[in-house]
């Protein structure tokens, strides 16, 4: 079995703990933060060791000893020291995971120890400010009293134990939290909007953003809306210099925030290349005092969501060049784009999913869009298939801007029946999201899949994007054989007959010791002489 495999198991192991005590949308935080707490702690044990002997200590209670050892002399305050400068915080030896495990094994699990642990790495560094706020370890859905309470949390401690989260390659445990995350997404359904993008849409949207810039160093990610994080990560399984990524990103839910936080570091984003911030993207322009605008933008915003596309955001710069329209109040859908659009550089590629009224709908919608194509801003729209993203069945595209290109032609694709279904959700598998690909990069007209309009077409359609008036995908109905049809005919007629022929046979030679049925069956008979 692979290491990421047993890892998987192992964490999934850990939701088996919760799952019967509250929904998937409440447990997600508890399994999550305690991973991420094991995952600091345990690094924190094997960096304190290496810098006290030079290699990596054999596992874990080794480092424990070493370090409760050392925190006994006058080396202490030095090697506390350095740890605070590479790591960005410090652990007390009895708030470790190592000592949580031995208390839980011996059944003398205290939560003040771990709440303790949890206070302690929020106070070392801004970075970790109000990252375990959600992970309430005094809530009653872990059970009724303190007992029952800390013996669930004892319970989870002691199933992580299985996982080695210091040894694994490359990307294992990053992608094994991002797994989970995709897992509780799943299982939360409508909720999971929120914070996570399925595989196959994530995918494409990060490819195509990526696209021609697969090789820049010091590529700067951004995305305003992001979740856990996940799209903007996605980024870097298609960057030659992934180390060297900054990341951008702002989310509103406080939870999600937390969540993309620790997402980062369990890929080992390092914390200078983290630059994320909880607010409010439509409300407060962010970021606007350091970088401004990115090579990366990707998005998927609530859709149609409600703003309040108050006056004043007819001077907001991000808004203000579309002919004084604003997105309506009910559906923000444009303004998120704009917002996303406004932070691309000149050389950039953003790409954001939306439903299909973004395509087509009028009023101040249709006055943003006619000057989007006028400036030649939309490069592409790809139709996905429905039932895709876990918070609504819909049909969703991906719409794709440049900044300043030459021509205004737009590359239609029409990707809704690239999909298997699986369970509740329509799912895109790899060869799926490798066709559409190459469809975006060709970028020629093939028959019932794409389309490349000039601007001609565009106008022509009053500046309606509505695929299917671009992408013929209708089948024409195949030609009827008048003379096999006739010939059909007969056939079935001819076999009716010789079948009511068979039945009246059996019917005649029937018995009856009742009256009653012997007449019914004769009033069959008429009918059946009849035909």
């Amino acid at each position: 079995m692979s290491e990421g495999k047993d890892l998987l198991q192992v964490l999934w192991s850990g939701a088996d703990v919760l799952r019967g005590k509250m929904d998937a949308n409440e447990y997600k935080t508890y399994l999550l933060g305690l991973v991420f707490y094991k995952y600091l702690s345990d690094s924190y044990l094997t960096k304190a060791y290496d810098l006290m002997n030079d290699n990596m200590p054999d596992d874990l209670e080794e480092a424990q000893a070493a370090y409760e050892e050392i925190m006994g002399s006058d080396d202490a305050k030095e090697l506390l020291a350095e740890l605070q400068e590479s790591l960005h915080y410090t652990l007390d030896p009895n708030m470790t995971y190592v000592s949580m495990l031995k208390d839980a094994k011996n059944n003398c699990f205290n939560r003040e120890k771990l709440q303790a642990a949890f206070n302690r790495i929020e106070e070392s560094d801004e970075l970790f400010n109000g990252l375990f706020a959600d992970v309430d370890l005094y809530s009653n859905r872990l059970g009724t009293g303190d007992q029952k309470q800390s013996a669930t949390v004892a319970e989870v401690i002691r199933v992580l134990d299985g996982a080695d989260l210091i040894h694994t390659e490359g990307d294992v445990l990053g992608n094994a939290y991002e797994y989970l995350i995709g897992q509780f997404a799943s299982e939360t359904g409508k909720k999971a909007g929120e914070f996570y993008t399925p595989h196959g849409p994530a995918q494409i949207l990060c490819r195509i953003a990526m696209t021609g810039q697969e090789n820049k160093k010091g590529l700067q990610v951004y995305d305003p809306c992001m979740g856990s994080g996940s799209l903007m990560l996605s980024c870097r399984n298609y960057s030659a210099e992934p180390n060297y990524i900054k990341y951008y990103g702002q989310e509103l839910m406080p939870s999600t925030y937390n969540l993309a936080r620790m997402n980062m570091f369990l890929h080992g984003v390092l914390p200078e290349n983290q630059h994320l911030r909880n607010g409010d993207t439509l409300d407060a322009d962010w970021p606007t005092d350091e970088e401004t605008e990115f090579d990366v933008v990707t998005m998927n915003p609530p859709y149609s969501a409600n703003w309040s596309a108050a006056e004043g955001f007819k001077q907001d710069e991000r808004f203000m060049d579309y002919g004084g329209k604003l997105a309506p109040k009910s559906k923000a859908d444009y303004a998120f784009l704009l917002h996303g659009f406004y932070h691309l550089k000149q050389t950039g590629t953003m790409a954001i999913v939306l439903p299909h009224g973004v395509l087509f709908r009028g009023a101040a919608e249709g006055t943003i869009r006619e000057i989007l194509l006028q400036n030649g801003s939309i490069y592409a729209v790809i139709g996905l298939p429905s039932n895709m993203f876990y918070n609504t069945s819909i049909p969703t595209c991906i719409v794709v801007l440049k900044k300043h290109r030459e021509g205004r032609d737009v590359l239609f694709v029409d990707a809704s029946k690239l999909f298997v279904k699986e369970k509740k959700q329509n799912i895109m598998q790899e060869e799926h999201i490798d066709h559409v690909l190459e469809l975006y990069k060709n970028r020629q007209t093939v028959e019932k899949e794409a389309y490349l309009a000039s601007y001609d077409d565009i106008v022509a359609n009053d500046y309606n994007l509505n695929i299917p008036r671009y992408v013929d995908t209708t089948e024409e109905e195949p030609e009827i054989d008048l003379k096999a049809l006739t010939q059909n005919i007969r056939e079935t007629d001819q076999a009716i007959k010789e079948g009511n022929e068979a039945l009246l046979g059996m019917l005649k030679d029937l018995s009856f010791n009742n009256g009653t049925t012997r007449e019914a069956v004769e009033e069959f008979i008429k009918v059946l002489e009849e035909v």
